[in-house]
């Protein structure tokens, strides 16, 4: 899979957002999603579910923290 973002139409208040580093992040829940279907079909469905309930917030965190950051970032040039 490659990595580069190629052309991506984004708000001026995002332009600085790191949209390698969001891919990244979603590469990494997609991992935790073949784990959490790897537990629930072994038979662990409550280790499953918390993987995904954890990862879930976890990823909304993340991705609202690089678009405060980008806004921030917009704020300080403009």
């Amino acid at each position: 899979m490659s990595k580069k973002v190629k052309s991506v139409r984004i708000p001026i208040e995002l332009e600085a957002m790191n949209l390698s580093k969001l891919i990244r992040e979603c590469e990494n829940y997609l991992r935790d999603l073949e784990s959490a279907t790897l537990l629930k079909s072994g038979g662990n469905r409550e280790a499953a579910e918390a993987l995904l309930s954890t990862r879930q917030l976890d990823l909304g965190k993340r991705i609202a923290k690089m678009i405060w950051e980008a806004r921030v970032e917009y704020g300080k040039i403009r």
